[in-house]
């Protein structure tokens, strides 16, 4: 479907959406439409819980996203662009599913934004990427989390020069996951897409919130935050699910779908308590769910065996939890 005249909202089996900026005429470069046409793309997908990976490209052979459409910026006379002016993935927009940029041809300014946006990358042979800002005396606030994903020197060439690398050279560096002949784009990025929409979509979630983690924090501090980040995994149905389906031979069902109900104790209830509050539900719990109980994966933190002894019911996983 079209959601404006410069996007088009494609949905492929599987659970795919695929966003196509349509202005080939102008090098699909962004003015309000593409703005708008992105800003409702990401919204939808966000609250289609059928769609599980995007794939964000441009139409033609020539170019991804030439940049901002300087003609209509030079009309209106823009100086400090607003800070939720662009619909940015990890900024202005916050999205908990991955998307892929399929980049066929140049991807300058505010499309290198757009490739750099994404969470994964395909390009064609023909690609190029260039952050043209300086060029025209414009600014380029956004690129500083290429500090995470090109070495210093490199990034320090992209924004000093302006000069575009190939998307060889892009994914010698690491920038850009394969690169292929333009004729195959769509369907490497869409067979990527589809390798990650056959996985547990909980799993899927949480690993890509503990790599943009990772990258923000210090080695020893990303490992403790990594722990309770996969708790509603552990405890979700798709945990069980995906062991059952190996054992029976078959393809799994996800569910994505968190800690499933208990006779007596809601999901909800226990992922919202402390960690040792959460630890004596588990142990007055009379069908545990999941695994194991979360309790022995972690040291118990201060307090915790005082708070925990108090109860008459506690499991002997919980007791063994507190003289471990």
């Amino acid at each position: 479907m079209r959601l404006t005249d410069e996007i088009l909202f494609e949905v492929e089996d599987g659970g795919i959406a695929v966003v196509t900026i349509d202005r080939p005429q102008a090098r699909n470069a962004i003015n309000s439409g593409v703005i708008e046409g992105l800003r409702q793309a990401w919204q939808r997908f966000a609250q289609d819980d059928t769609l599980r990976v995007a794939v964000l490209t441009g139409s033609g052979d020539k170019a991804f996203c030439a940049g901002m459409d300087l003609k209509q910026a030079a009309a209106t006379g823009l100086r400090i662009p607003p800070r939720d002016m662009f619909p940015i993935l990890g900024d202005a927009v916050r999205l908990d599913k991955p998307v892929i940029a399929a980049v066929n041809g140049a991807a300058y300014a505010g499309g290198f934004l757009f490739a750099q946006m994404c969470d994964l990358c395909v390009a064609s042979d023909n690609a190029l990427f260039g952050i043209t800002e300086a060029k025209v005396g414009r600014g380029m606030p956004w690129a500083a989390p290429l500090a995470h994903m090109l070495p210093q020197r490199v990034m320090m060439e992209l924004l000093l020069t302006g000069a575009p690398m190939t998307a060889q050279r892009a994914h010698d560096l690491g920038y850009v996951n394969a690169v292929v002949p333009l004729a195959e784009l769509r369907e490497k990025a869409l067979a990527m897409a589809r390798a990650i929409a056959a996985n547990a979509p909980l799993t899927v979630r949480a690993a890509r919130e503990l790599v943009y983690m990772s990258s923000e924090m210090g080695r020893s501090a990303a490992l403790r935050a990594a722990y309770p980040l996969f708790d509603s995994v552990y405890l979700s149905e798709d945990a069980q699910e995906g062991p059952r389906a190996f054992a029976e031979k078959r393809a799994p069902r996800w569910s994505g779908r968190g800690t499933p109900a208990c006779a007596r104790c809601s999901a909800s209830k226990r992922r919202s308590l402390p960690f040792h509050t959460a630890a004596t539900w588990w142990s007055r719990c009379p069908r545990p769910v999941g695994w194991v109980c979360w309790a022995w994966r972690a040291p118990a933190p201060i307090g915790w065996k005082r708070t925990c002894a108090g109860s008459t019911r506690t499991s002997a996983a919980v007791r063994m939890a507190w003289t471990s």
